[in-house]
């Protein structure tokens, strides 16, 4: 990450060291609070020979790295000094009765306006590892977003040998232009959003590009290359986050191996490989070992494409892995060997070995029992559009995408958390479906007819405590792709996923029940499905939507009605009284 230079950087600097602790009223012993203050405003960035004018937090790109411990306590004051409405999300996050905390715009709370502020308070129990935090309203998260590192809670440790070092990498993807402008350009015209320029590693797209510095040594000044440095012997904590936009990367290290040991703030069954895939959204923790000679390697991301036919980056950004004793050496790092883009195999043998650490708490009887599809659409171009202009997708059509038949629209007048507690009628309504209203041949060949979704605001009510599973079933509707589905102010059980259409009589039989794996985002297979399993714990309302921006832009999302339980702490608390109105 890089301090960007600004009139005002001393303030930058000392607002981003702002980190004041207090005791904190928690049961858990030595559990404090951590005040920070961050500031949206745009800055000039310089990548790929372009200097591009976009949004940061404090002047930084990406934001601010926090450090917290389990059971501790955030206050964030977010003050917008930009030009366009912001909101912040702290990615996989419980929010256990704290939704008004949650950040998605117009569900949990109306944007934080031009020259307004909001403070994000919050605590985060029973959950250590690697999180991110990121903004949450139009495309402002292509560069405001940064890491969520949460710690052992203190007398604690982690349940495998603390390692020697901690390093965390933030994939992402980098725009020659405003994303904010893309994505406004791809809505009026109907047509598929200009894919990224680059791909990178905290911010850096690294020596694959033009423009981009060959870095010789970890001091070089104005690196364009990410170092990180390991000494031999060592055993390093990768904490790797997804933060693209678009696309689902493959990660790897030149002559190392990874042996996984968390994802999305939860320990897994350790296990090995030599290549990570992550959705956007999901983080995976990893332990590294200094075993090789000493030398420079090469880390490197590129996509997992699994849409046939779809327009994709296809550059490669890397970093460098560089041990110590070879800081001043003038050779080249070493080359990894990455996946083939279309490399599901590698992907499904990946996802596959995740295993909770301990015996899950895996809801076995089930109250709520819900089926899913997930999926693109093409709307017939309306009367009143200019065709050549505002139809630009496939044969005259504008994009679209669902979640069983509806195209989720976000209301503008009011969140729909406020909506709820406030009973403000017309808003939205409760009767999203609780299966697709058709049944077809959701990977086959579809009728022309089920590729335009209705448009709605419809929400599943679930009562307090109810045991819901849910399958999520990927359509071959424009074209079958791996879709990373993340669920808002939960974590969940995968506990199956497969190809094709899922078949309740046969697939059962695969529910792993005893150790599966626990998350916030799902990667739904390509051509397949995947099903999770949560209670419904959390009072609120909660966003579950694909992690690809462009798809949760056409509207492939939908939000669970978690109803009050009895009593106060089975109640979501009362609104902030600085909660951001809609004006």
């Amino acid at each position: 990450m890089e301090l960007l230079k600004h009139p005002h950087h001393s303030l930058f600097i000392f607002v981003f060291g702002l980190v004041l602790v207090f005791p904190s009223a928690l049961s858990w012993k030595d559990a404090v609070t951590h005040v920070h203050q961050f500031v949206i405003q745009e800055a000039s960035v310089k990548r790929l020979c372009k200097t591009q004018h976009v949004m940061t937090v404090n002047g930084m790109y990406p934001g601010p790295t926090l450090e917290i411990k389990n059971g501790d306590t955030l206050s964030v004051k977010v003050i917008n000094k930009g030009k366009y409405n912001v909101t912040i999300h702290w990615h996989g996050v419980r929010q256990m009765r704290t939704g008004w905390a949650d950040g998605p715009e117009f569900v949990t709370q109306c944007p934080i306006r031009p020259g307004g502020s909001y403070t994000y308070r919050f605590t985060v129990r029973g959950q250590e590892g690697t999180l991110w935090w990121h903004a949450h309203s139009s495309w402002l998260r292509a560069t405001v977003y940064g890491a969520l590192l949460i710690q052992p809670r203190e007398g604690t440790n982690f349940p495998f040998a603390k390692p020697d070092r901690q390093s965390t990498l933030l994939l992402g993807e980098w725009w020659n232009a405003n994303p904010v402008d893309v994505v406004r350009e791809a809505t009026r015209t109907g047509a598929a959003p200009n894919i990224s320029d680059a791909y990178t590693i905290n911010g850096q797209p690294g020596d694959l590009y033009n423009c981009s510095t060959q870095v010789f040594h970890s001091l070089f000044p104005l690196a364009d290359t990410v170092v990180v440095p390991i000494s031999s012997g060592e055993t390093n904590l990768l904490r790797v986050v997804n933060s693209a936009m678009n696309q689902p990367l493959f990660f790897t290290i030149a002559n190392h191996k990874f042996t996984v040991v968390g994802a999305d703030a939860s320990y897994v069954k350790p296990f090995t490989t030599s290549v990570l895939m992550l959705g956007p959204g999901q983080t995976t923790d990893v332990l590294i070992s200094g075993d090789q000679p000493a030398g420079r390697y090469f880390m490197a991301a590129r996509a997992y494409q699994s849409a046939q036919n779809a327009p994709f980056d296809n550059t490669t950004t890397t970093a460098i892995l560089e041990y110590k004793s070879a800081a001043c050496s003038s050779a080249n790092p070493i080359m990894p060997r990455l996946p083939a883009f279309n490399d599901t195999p590698t992907v499904t043998a990946f996802s596959t070995s995740f295993r909770s650490r301990e015996r899950a708490l895996v809801p076995a009887q089930i109250d709520e029992s819900l089926f899913f599809t997930v999926g693109l659409g093409l709307n017939n171009c309306p009367p009143n559009f200019n065709a050549s202009q505002q139809c630009q997708g496939p044969n005259g059509t504008r994009f679209t995408a669902s979640m069983n038949n509806v195209s989720f629209s976000l209301p503008s007048n009011f969140s729909l958390l406020q909506a709820h507690i406030q009973g403000i009628r017309g808003v939205f309504t409760s009767d999203f479906p609780a299966a697709p209203p058709r049944v077809f041949d959701y990977t086959g060949n579809v009728s022309r007819s089920l590729w335009q979704p209705a448009t709605g605001t419809k929400l599943y009510r679930l009562k307090y405590g109810s045991r819901v599973q849910v399958v999520l079933q990927d359509t071959s509707i424009v074209t079958p792709e791996n879709h990373p589905i993340h669920l808002h102010g939960y974590d969940f059980y995968i506990i199956a996923e497969g190809f094709g259409n899922y078949n309740p009589k046969t697939d059962s039989s695969k529910f792993n029940l005893v150790d599966p794996p626990l998350r916030n985002t799902a990667a739904v297979p390509v051509g397949g499905w995947a099903v999770i399993r949560f209670v419904a714990d959390n009072p609120g309302v909660w966003l579950m939507h694909c992690h690809l921006d462009v798809h949760i832009t056409w509207g492939l999302a939908m939000a669970f009605l978690v109803e009050d339980g009895v009593g106060k702490l089975e109640a979501i608390e009362p609104p902030p009284e600085d909660l951001p109105i809609c004006s």
